[in-house]
């Protein structure tokens, strides 16, 4: 990426040679022109929220940034970025959208996420560690910027405006007003499951903001619910990709006895397992981690893998991270272990099953969704 202050390569994590998608976009660019051009003076404490893989805040690392980030693959691409530019450990402080939230903020830049509800839940958060001569500056492409978007900005911090476009990026430009009378924060958010759904009917969900699906049940998830095992026994188990944890909940309320694993590389995703877990007093052991997929599970340790892969990577459509998971599933799954899968019929996961598994089963299916199942076989 061509920077004001030079050129910087940057990947995204896990690095894969094939991967052809840029660690930065049209918008990263922009705004680092205009903090160049405009003399913006980044002194203070300057915070970068939203940074996808790390390029914000590896080209301003001579200003010590602080990163705030939902995405742990985007944390460690901010990590490897920061190494291969020279940059040494600690001159960028790396935060969590789980992190308590700052006291002071004098420039705040913020990459305008694809989630609005987890734009709100952030703004909610920092607002107070803002003062009137706080540089707020925001930035996405057009298709991310909505009128909702600049709405959030004026309702929270204070007046917002907007650039022009350039190479279908946008700058957004906020003056903080301290004595704002803003809303109360509403996530996390809880709400009812269904009748019809399994062990976890009328059982209480708590979502934080940014996880898929937060006010409602999806149609995908609904449907795996509904043909889940129950009554396995003393197993370790793992939700793979857990979201708000409703499916390695109900596996958990349906086999009393056994461990499960949640685990998810969005932080906001895991606290949100970790809440529904709990308020649901779910028997048996579990264990919630932050991470990328199966990923220091030990070889054979698993006996059962839920997940439901997601098919998006921020903007991008990719098959990569299901490709991923059923891969590392198969590594961790014990001889005998099983992989279940939900997924939309057309995305063709039987395919991919066969051919990392040798075997793909069909649990059950309607016009939209599938559920299948693959065996890991002895000696594999």
């Amino acid at each position: 990426m061509t920077t004001p202050w030079g050129e910087l390569a940057l990947t995204r994590f896990p690095k894969d040679p094939r991967d052809r998608l840029r660690a930065w976009d049209a918008s990263d660019e922009y705004l680092l022109r205009h903090l160049a051009t405009e003399r913006v003076a980044l002194s203070g404490t300057v915070v970068v929220v939203g940074d996808r893989w790390g390029a914000l805040v590896t080209a301003l690392a001579a200003h010590r940034p602080v990163q705030i980030t939902d995405s742990f693959l985007g944390q460690e691409a901010t990590r490897a970025n920061l190494a291969r530019a020279g940059v040494e450990p600690g001159t960028v402080r790396l935060l969590t959208t789980q992190d308590p939230p700052l006291d002071r903020i004098d420039v705040l830049l913020v990459r305008v996420p694809k989630s609005l509800a987890l734009l709100e839940d952030q703004l909610l958060r920092l607002a107070p560690a803002l003062h009137a001569d706080t540089v707020v500056v925001g930035t996405g492409m057009v298709k991310e910027i909505h009128t909702s978007t600049l709405q959030l900005f004026e309702r929270i911090l204070g007046p917002t405006r907007t650039s022009l476009a350039e190479k279908k990026a946008r700058l957004i430009f906020c003056t903080p007003q301290p004595s704002l009378e803003r809303p109360a924060n509403p996530w996390p958010y809880g709400y009812a499951l269904p009748d019809g759904v399994g062990a976890v009917s009328g059982r209480a969900v708590v979502n934080h903001a940014g996880v898929f699906c937060a006010d409602r049940l999806d149609i995908g998830t609904r449907f795996f619910l509904q043909h889940l095992p129950v009554g396995r026994g003393a197993e370790r188990i793992v939700d793979l990709g857990c979201g708000n944890g409703v499916v390695g909940t109900a596996v958990a309320l349906g086999n009393p006895e056994a461990e499960v694993l949640f685990v998810d590389e969005s932080f906001q995703a895991v606290a949100s397992a970790e809440g529904t877990y709990k308020a649901n007093g779910a028997p048996g052991r579990a264990e919630f981690r932050v991470g990328d997929g199966l990923t220091g599970v030990p070889d054979g340790s698993v006996d059962v893998v839920f997940n439901n892969p997601p098919f998006h990577s921020h903007q991008a459509t990719t098959d990569a991270t299901a490709w991923r998971m059923f891969a590392g599933a198969r590594r961790a799954l014990r001889p005998g272990g099983e992989l279940w899968v939900v997924g939309n019929r057309h995305l063709g996961y039987h395919v991919k099953l066969r051919k990392l598994f040798g075997n793909s089963q069909l649990v059950a299916g309607d016009p939209k969704f599938v559920v299948l199942k693959a065996v890991k076989k002895s000696g594999d």
